[in-house]
């Protein structure tokens, strides 16, 4: 008989166990496809218990499904075994394929560990196949890919028909175990990507709300916003503005667009502007309006950078800091300048005067010594046409093509009739027409020795080779005068040197002219203050209407102010304090009433080596040496 019901049996557990593995695939999550692989095992397999345990992150497995009792199923719903007790009880019992079974003579010693179980107590089995309440099988399930990772453990009880399963009945458990892995695989996929699916657009509603709020914070900002490519043909072009900035420029954004920040930043701060969009960061510097004009701005880049493509553009904010820096130079200039006259104070006269000096004495005669060495060893200095620098040679004041001589050029108007027309400039100090050395450069001149020829150097030096007995190799060497021990670093610094004692050998200066007030302290002791301030501003006026646009007329303290003027001879100077004393000398109308103050002028020149207290002293003492010189009558008239 049991021969003759196998094959229907077969063929009905086929059929069910083809129903509950086509299931496992119509679960919508992972939940309900556990579930399903626990469902199946009591519907098509023919067991009354089944309990699904799936592996967690950690590595233990925790009871994920249970179908068959819902007593058992309340109880053990949820809970974790460890995944060492787990791997002891693969390790015991029979092995039926990938199966394991572990008799209940095997398994009491399991009842006391941490794995969840169910069971029930009954008598011994009466014929060999019988089953046993306290009898385990367990179904293994592993990743689908010929791997060994494990996914989780089918545990059955209680076989219906009380016996143990038959070939058949094992085979048909390793395949549904089989079949329930790929289902467990593919609902961790589908929940995964699920998931992606759920956090993509997550991240993409947060895209969408973060780009909508730099929108808003772009195009309503307070300030200019603006984005500027980087890169390529096209960097620094302005992409897209706000309307901030636009208003702050004057132009319209489609205007804008066809400008890179480079065609709208004032020259002098190209360099600046270039440093900022290379590195990032903050950067102060002029932007050109519409009408041309040009308005202080604070610019922050930030350097928007891809993580595959590298830096794609800038993001600029512009501040408009106009008033700030109107007012950062209003400071600058009250720092610098009298608060009464508007002239530079003594600081700042005394800052201008520090820039012209240095340290090192005569600098200028031993660099032209070494000049004219040169010249003499090329023929420069062949009599008085001689041909080394310009038409005309120094001693008829040539100074080579494109140098203006002094006086016959479109400078500054002179002083007197008695200097030329004009106050040109002039290549450097001692370069006048005479020259600073006494005037004709190809003979001796009274008053000074004539140049003499230098010999070669001997030893020590000799081994330096002929080349230190040619003048025009001398010249570069040291001083001029000695041989190279160590290279002469190059002085890029303009030295001043007074000039020379004799008036009419052209040699120019930085003439310094100390002025004093005569009988200003009466008006200011009869009239009062205020008439005194207006004396003060008034002769302040006229010192500056009677000097060139480049010197400097700066109010030392009280009645004393002192006039710097570069590029002038003796007579030059005195001229001129003629002329600044006859401009002061007219009546100064206020208040209804004329007053009168005369000037005391006294000439000092400034020098490398000198200090600056040391100029202005010697130009003060020179002054009362010509207020003492004169009444007080004549003081008064001028």
């Amino acid at each position: 008989m049991e021969t003759e019901s196998e094959p229907y049996v077969r063929l009905a557990t086929l059929r069910q166990l083809h129903d509950v593995v086509g299931e496992l695939n119509t679960a919508r999550s992972l939940a309900d496809t556990l579930q399903t692989v626990a469902d199946g095992i009591v519907k098509g397999l023919g067991y009354e218990l089944a309990c699904v345990n799936l592996v967690q992150p950690d590595g233990d497995l925790v009871v994920a499904a249970f179908a068959g009792n819902a007593a058992a199923e309340a109880l053990i719903t949820g809970r974790v075994g460890a995944r060492a007790s787990w791997e002891r009880r693969l390790s015991m019992g029979e092995t039926w394929g990938e199966l394991r079974y572990i008799p209940h003579t095997e398994g009491w010693i399991l009842l006391d560990d941490d794995v969840p179980q169910w069971y029930t107590e009954g008598p011994d089995p009466r014929f060999e196949d019988e089953w046993h309440p306290q009898d385990r099988l367990y179904a293994p399930m592993y990743a689908p890919g010929g791997g060994r990772e494990l996914l989780g453990v089918i545990s059955v009880d209680r076989p219906r028909g009380g016996r143990r399963p038959g070939p058949w009945g094992r085979e048909a458990l390793q395949m549904y175990a089989s079949q329930a892995a790929i289902a467990i695989s593919n609902a961790r996929l589908r929940a995964n990507m699920q998931r992606a699916l759920v956090r993509l657009e997550r991240e993409q509603q947060a895209l969408r709300a973060s780009e909508e709020s730099f929108r808003q914070a772009f195009e309503y900002a307070p300030s200019g916003m603006a984005i500027a490519e980087m890169g390529g043909d096209q960097h620094g072009r302005l992409l897209r503005t706000n309307d901030a900035l636009c208003r702050l420029l004057g132009r319209s954004a489609s205007a804008i667009r066809r400008y890179a920040f480079s065609d709208l930043v004032h020259p002098e701060d190209i360099g600046t502007l270039l440093r900022t969009s290379a590195e990032g960061g903050r950067a102060e510097l002029r932007l050109a309006r519409r009408d041309n004009s040009y308005v202080w701005v604070s610019l922050r880049n930030s350097v928007v950078a891809d993580t595959t493509d590298g830096p794609r553009f800038l993001l600029t904010h512009v501040e408009d800091i106009e008033e700030r820096k109107r007012n950062e130079l209003q400071l600058a200039h009250r720092a610098s300048h009298d608060s009464l006259t508007g002239l530079p104070n003594s600081a700042e006269l005394r800052a201008r005067l520090s820039a012209r000096l240095c340290e090192r004495p005569n600098a200028i005669s031993v660099r032209e010594t070494a000049v004219q060495t040169v010249d003499k060893a090329f023929g420069g200095y062949e009599g008085g046409n001689g041909a080394g620098i310009g038409a005309g040679g120094y001693d008829e004041g040539g100074y080579g093509a494109g140098v203006v001589p002094y006086g016959q050029g479109p400078g500054y108007g002179g002083y007197n009739g008695t200097s030329g027309a004009g106050y040109a400039p002039v290549p450097a100090p001692g370069h006048g027409p005479g020259g600073s050395y006494g005037g004709d450069h190809g003979g001796a001149v009274e008053g000074y020795e004539p140049y003499e020829a230098y010999e070669p150097y001997g030893p020590p030096y000799g081994s330096y080779g002929d080349s230190y007995g040619d003048p025009a190799e001398r010249a570069f060497q040291g001083d001029g005068f000695d041989p190279p021990s160590a290279p002469v670093p190059l002085d890029h610094h303009v030295h001043t040197v007074a000039p020379g004692a004799d008036p009419d050998d052209g040699s120019k200066g930085l003439a310094v002219l100390f002025c004093d007030l005569d009988g200003f302290k009466s008006i200011n002791d009869r009239f009062g203050h205020n008439t005194g301030d207006a004396v003060l501003i008034e002769v302040a006026r006229r010192l500056n209407t009677g000097v060139r646009d480049g010197d400097t007329v700066a109010r030392l303290g009280g009645d004393e102010f002192v006039v710097l003027a570069d590029g002038l001879g003796a007579t030059d100077a005195a001229d001129l304090a003629v002329r600044l004393r006859n401009a002061i000398i007219p009546p100064i109308r206020v208040d209804g009433r004329a007053v009168r103050v005369g000037a005391s002028f006294g000439i000092g020149w400034a020098s490398c080596g000198m200090t600056v207290e040391e100029v202005l002293k010697s130009a003060d003492q020179r002054m009362y040496i010509e207020k003492r010189s004169r009444s007080k009558v004549q003081r008064r008239a001028g």
